[in-house]
C-alpha cells in the first residue's frame, strides 16, 4: 500500500472521498473496491472522538488506502494524538504562517527532526515492535503534514509555507477560503480565483502537491488541469443523499406519471 506521503513524490492523479459520518467497519473495503485510493477523515467537523477516528484508520489501512486526518484544531495535544492512532497524513484546520507550520511539523516528527513524545510499537507502528531509532526513522518516514490553507491569512503566506522543509501538499480549503475573503460561496469571484492560482502557482514552485475537495468529475477534472494532484471527490454524507434523493425523485415521478 503507498502511504499519503508516497503518493506526494509525484503529480499523477490521486483520487478519494472524505469521511465525516459513515464510521462503519466496511467502509474501507466498500471505498476501495469504488476505486479510491486516499481518504480524508474529518474530526473537525464531524464529532469523532479519537477512539472512533483510531478504528476508522484501521479499516482504511486494511483496505489498502491512505489516508489524512483533520484533528479537531492544531493545537499540539491534537495533532499528537493524531499521530498515534496511526494518521498518515496531518491536515490541521487554519494554518495561517509559517511559524504555525513549523509548529506542527515539529509535533508530527519524532527528535532530531521535531520535539514529538515518545510512544512506541502502538497504532501508528502497526503494533510492530521496533528498536528504537528504527520506530524514529520509520514513523518520520511515513508521517506528512499537509499545509490546508483556507483564510486570507494562509494565501498571503502560501509561498514561504509552500517552500518549508517538512510540508509535503498544500490544500485548499475552498469554503473557509470563501468566507475568509468575505465573498461566501462565490468560487468565480476573481478574489478567489487569484487566492486559488496564487496556492498553485506557490506549490508549482515548491514542487508540491496540491489537493482540494470537488465536488462533480468535471470540477475535478478542471482543476486536475490547473494542477490539483489530489482530488477529494465529495463526501460520504452528501454522496449518499445525493444519490437517494435522485432515486427517491425519480420513483416518484415515474409512479406519478404511469
Amino acid at each position: 500500500m503507498a502511504s499519503f506521503r508516497d503518493m506526494t513524490t509525484n503529480k499523477t492523479l490521486k483520487v478519494g472521498t472524505y469521511i465525516g459520518e459513515f464510521a462503519t467497519p466496511g467502509i474501507g473495503q466498500i471505498l476501495k473496491s469504488a476505486g479510491c485510493e486516499f481518504v480524508f477523515l474529518d474530526m473537525e467537523h464531524s464529532g469523532f472522538s479519537f477512539e472512533t477516528a483510531k478504528a476508522v484508520l484501521r479499516t482504511l489501512h486494511d483496505a489498502g488506502l491512505a489516508t489524512l486526518l483533520r484533528p479537531p484544531s492544531k493545537e499540539n495535544h491534537h495533532i499528537a494524538r493524531a499521530c498515534d492512532i496511526g494518521a498518515q497524513g496531518i491536515i490541521p484546520p487554519m494554518l495561517g504562517t509559517p511559524d504555525e507550520a513549523r509548529t506542527c511539523i515539529d509535533a508530527i516528527n519524532y527528535p532530531p527532526v521535531g520535539t514529538r513524545g515518545a510512544a512506541f510499537a502502538i497504532a501508528h507502528d502497526e503494533y510492530q515492535p521496533r528498536s528504537v531509532t528504527d520506530a524514529i526513522a520509520y514513523a518520520n518516514s511515513k508521517t506528512s503534514f499537509i499545509a490546508l490553507l483556507e483564510t486570507a491569512e494562509g494565501v498571503e503566506n502560501c509561498e514561504a509555507i509552500a517552500a518549508m522543509d517538512g510540508v509535503d501538499c498544500l490544500w485548499i480549503g475552498h469554503f473557509d477560503l470563501s468566507n475568509s475573503l468575505g465573498i461566501p460561496g462565490e468560487f468565480d469571484n476573481p478574489l478567489f480565483v487569484d487566492a486559488v492560482a496564487r496556492i498553485m502557482t506557490a506549490a508549482r514552485i515548491a514542487g508540491k502537491s496540491v489537493g482540494r475537495l470537488v465536488g462533480s468529475p468535471e470540477e475535478a477534472a478542471m482543476l486536475n488541469g490547473e494542477g490539483c494532484d489530489f482530488i477529494c471527490y465529495a463526501g460520504d454524507i452528501w454522496l449518499f443523499h445525493r444519490v437517494v434523493s435522485e432515486g427517491v425523485s425519480q420513483i416518484r415521478s415515474l409512479v406519478n406519471t404511469a
